[in-house]
């Protein structure tokens, strides 16, 4: 069994360690104990979560003098939403959750952006500990403090910044995902390649379809996605400016979870490969890339068995108009214009606010 890899985000009073690793479950007492000003916690996880790794959780802690209680909500986007955030800070409160306590986020990123969020706003900030069970929430949304909640306008409207104080991505639970769930993940490990490391695409493409049962390759993934997020996050954390490059697919992605409602027609992950394919061909018809860049991505997607094309999504979409309406709700816009991550190069992405309307529609449509 390979050590865990620590990987420390430097932001000054607000800095933390992202720990990856085998067994950090089992460790969990001994890895959160240097953190409390009492032996004891509330652990917030969902259904599906709960019922796998919630007692695990609990006899460890018990085993390191932590007593915890917990709550378990429903599992599934709806779930990002005011009346489980609502419910999720009454529960907190009636527990008496004081600002020095910690609560324990176990889950998926819908657990961890719900939790993050009501830990920012209870008390005006109690701190919370990550503990991701799925690729995507080890590789991104546990990892540089963003929060929040859905709105009937569009994805993660309402949220704030709250960095957690620690991250445990335990990489053995991955084991218990179903292999959708599996390849959603890896839609935002391919993004760090895309968007700034042409070497790391490179090492995916030639290990991406090994991770699921080669441990040693699914730790380095983890631990490279993550270091890469960690260092955006340092450099611009309340995402002013580089930090946007993250979001490279997610203004289609975003876009195309909102036109399907959220649910299992299409999975974040998803929507994030199916976003890249389509930043990059959008990239390559305005001339800013090699016409060969949105085949090689292509081609990848294909072989992690990803959807890459809006004809790939089940059901209608609405028309092209619906689809750029939207996009108009992505928290990149700025004055009412729209930015897209775009790609001079596998590896290198940079923001812009100059796509014609045309082109993007002929993306679209060529897409479908």
């Amino acid at each position: 069994m390979t050590d865990p890899v620590t990987v420390h985000v430097p932001l000054g009073a607000r800095a933390y360690d992202v720990r990856i690793g085998r067994g950090l479950l089992a460790d969990a007492g001994a890895q959160v104990a240097p953190l409390l000003s009492r032996p004891r916690v509330a652990i917030v996880t969902d259904a599906n979560v709960a019922a796998l790794h919630l007692a695990p959780l609990r006899a460890a802690l018990r085993a390191a003098g932590i007593e915890s209680e917990a709550l378990t909500l429903p599992a599934g986007e709806g779930t990002k939403s005011w009346p489980h955030l609502t419910a999720c800070v009454d529960w907190l409160l009636d527990r008496q959750v004081e600002r020095r306590d910690v609560v324990l986020a176990l889950g998926g990123g819908v657990i961890g952006d719900l939790v993050g969020l009501a830990a920012a706003i209870l008390r005006r900030g109690v701190r919370f500990v990550q503990m991701p069970t799925t690729l995507l929430a080890q590789v991104d949304s546990s990892v540089g403090g963003k929060t929040g909640i859905n709105s009937s306008h569009g994805k993660n409207l309402i949220g704030a910044f709250h960095q957690p104080a620690l991250v445990l991505a335990d990489i053995d639970l991955l084991d218990s995902l179903s292999e959708r769930d599996f390849r959603a993940g890896y839609g935002e490990v391919v993004k760090y390649g895309l968007l700034g490391d042409a070497d790391f695409f490179a090492w995916l493409e030639r290990h991406g379809p090994a991770l699921r049962d080669d441990p040693t390759l699914r730790q380095h993934a983890v631990a490279h996605s993550v270091a890469m997020k960690a260092g955006i996050v340092t450099r611009d954390e309340t995402e002013q400016g580089e930090r946007a490059l993250l979001n490279l697919g997610h203004t289609f992605g975003h876009a195309l979870e909102a036109a399907t409602g959220y649910g299992d027609r299409l999975l974040h992950g998803e929507g994030v490969a199916i976003g890249c394919a389509l930043a990059f061909d959008l990239s390559a018809r305005m001339g800013l890339c090699a016409q060969e860049e949105p085949g090689r991505v292509l081609e990848h997607l294909r072989a992690m068995g990803m959807p890459a094309r809006l004809s790939e999504i089940p059901g209608d979409l609405p028309d092209d108009a619906g689809l750029i309406a939207l996009m108009g709700q992505d928290k990149k816009v700025v004055d009412g214009r729209l930015r897209f991550v775009l790609a001079r190069a596998i590896g290198d992405a940079f923001v812009s606010d100059a796509v014609q309307g045309p082109v993007l529609e002929q993306v679209l449509r060529d897409a479908r």
